[in-house]
């Protein structure tokens, strides 16, 4: 022990050290992404609203925005059904696979038709 002035800063020796957890924390560098929403568009006025509300409980200025692309994807968003109703790409659950011009014919075709029935 210590027993200079400030000590009780500098040594806490077991306190705390059974039990829940004290705190949790998570270390994030600026421009970080902390939180992301997927939503329809005629629910992104809630969505907004509750990211605006839900900012509060974080330390720090946070700022709210929406992207300019498709759900996760990184295709923009005017492009993204023009490339769906082309079969340029497929839906894949959460994100898309774009259909590639690359292999064998028969393979590619396939493809393709199986986006079709998924698309329906």
């Amino acid at each position: 022990m210590l027993s200079c002035a400030g000590a009780d800063r500098l040594q806490q020796g077991m306190r705390q050290s059974y039990g829940k957890p004290y705190g949790t924390a998570a270390r994030v560098s600026i421009g970080q992404v902390l939180m992301s929403v997927r939503t329809k568009e005629q629910f992104v006025p809630n969505a907004l609203e509750a990211c605006r509300r839900a900012k509060f409980k974080f330390p720090g200025r946070q700022v709210v925005c929406t992207s300019q692309y498709w759900g996760f994807t990184n295709i923009p968003r005017d492009e993204f059904l023009d490339q769906l109703e082309s079969k340029k790409v497929v839906s894949a659950g959460s994100h898309v696979k774009r259909v590639r011009a690359k292999g064998k014919i028969n393979e590619t075709n396939a493809f393709a038709e199986r986006a079709t029935v998924c698309a329906a």
